[in-house]
């Protein structure tokens, strides 16, 4: 009987503990742990199993996380800025990476792979911090925020299209990948007018 109920204390203190750890996580961080839940070599039965690599799910999750990003971070911009090149950079990313966002979606569907439902912590803490910004310094920030995103935007497109082992991920983050590079190159012209 005691050893019972020690199953049962210990049982119940991982199921409380577990339930502490998931109320930290954000978006990114529990689709992340779904995804990692769809083994498909473990519990196919139970999850319907998940038809990638939890290398290619993770890929997934942080290119529907930063395109998410990148999307409110480009509306916050054209509710702020009088800048008319960063309001026509802005109007891009809403409609570019809206356009990969649906498409990912569209092929996260097909592999069971659960993707964030809302940016992650580190971009609603960008999305945060500008908000707080106007004038001369939001632009700067903003335009800072968009070279630095999407330099690691590239070098994550370009590793999956290069390591990745699903091919419809691949060719997604290979087609992406050259539009992230005409953003790059468009938000580099604008940085050097904005200093």
């Amino acid at each position: 009987m005691k050893k019972m109920s020690y199953v049962f204390v210990v049982a119940f203190a991982a199921l409380a503990m577990g339930g502490c750890n998931n109320a930290s996580k954000d978006a990114k961080q529990s689709a992340d742990s779904l995804n990692k839940t769809k083994d498909t070599t473990s519990n196919v039965a139970t999850t319907g199993g998940i038809a990638v690599s939890a290398a290619d799910a993770k890929f997934a999750t942080t290119a529907a996380d930063g395109g998410m990003a990148e999307v409110a971070l480009a509306k916050l911009a054209l509710s702020k800025t009088t800048n008319p090149q960063i309001k026509d950079f802005a109007n891009m990313m809403v409609t570019d990476h809206s356009k990969a966002n649906e498409e990912l979606a569209g092929i996260a569907k097909t592999k069971n792979i659960t993707l964030p439902a809302a940016v992650s912590a580190d971009h609603q803490k960008k999305l945060d911090d500008l908000s707080q910004k106007s004038g001369t310094d939001f632009d700067k920030a903003y335009v800072d925020a968009m070279v630095d995103g999407h330099k690691k935007t590239l070098s994550l497109m370009q590793d999956e299209a290069k390591n990745g082992q699903d091919a419809d991920l691949k060719t997604f983050a290979a087609t992406t990948a050259s539009t992230v590079q005409m953003h790059l190159d468009a938000i580099n012209k604008i940085h050097d007018s904005v200093k």
